[in-house]
């Protein structure tokens, strides 16, 4: 059971926000440039993005959470001075069963490597069971992104199934995994103290 004490969009040294859409756009757009980070963020050929584009992404997403209700999103701001340096969401929830899937990348390559991920994740999760009540969350990774198969087996998600060869980088095939955390795993995982 969630804290009413523990804060719900922040952590240690980030929290969660919205999007603005006079700063952000020009942000993210220089992280699109970052074919390294888009190649972790997404499966579709890397492609940089202008502001303009961007902002246009943002008022799909934003049109997305007021009308299917089956996504939060959120943007990741360092807290000592709410600068954007990544994204999170939980999507495509099955409000039926209980079950989303979740993403979550910082953008910002200074601002990688610093535990900001596992505070994310950590935060995404609480909101996912504790705020929405879904039951299992699931996160599709590819086999080389060998940080965040390791930072979410970290949490507890284990591998359910795995699309062989579905993916094409570099004239190479990877596999994707499928990894999944049901509610009864993350209880046990915070009635342990959460993560080390």
């Amino acid at each position: 059971m969630l804290d009413m004490q523990t804060q719900l969009l922040e952590a240690q040294d980030i929290r969660f926000g919205p999007i603005d859409h006079e700063a952000h756009p020009a942000i993210e757009s220089k992280w699109t440039h970052d074919a390294d980070f888009m190649r972790l963020m997404d499966f579709y050929p890397a492609r940089p993005l202008s502001p303009a584009m961007v902002k246009k992404q943002y008022e799909s997403i934003e049109k997305k959470m007021d009308e299917e209700k089956n996504l939060f999103y959120f943007t990741i701001r360092a807290r000592e001075d709410d600068r954007l340096i990544g994204k999170a969401m939980i999507e495509w929830i099955n409000w039926a069963n209980g079950h989303g899937w979740i993403w979550l990348g910082i953008g910002e390559v200074e601002s990688r490597r610093k535990g900001f991920g596992s505070q994310a994740l950590d935060m995404l999760l609480r909101y996912a069971f504790e705020e929405l009540g879904l039951h299992r969350v699931g996160a599709a990774l590819a086999d080389y992104n060998e940080p965040a198969i390791g930072l979410f087996r970290k949490f507890g998600f284990v591998e359910e199934t795995r699309r062989r060869e579905a993916l094409h980088r570099d004239n190479r095939r990877w596999d994707i995994a499928c990894y999944g955390l049901l509610r009864p795993e993350w209880d046990a995982l915070m009635a342990k103290g959460g993560v080390k």
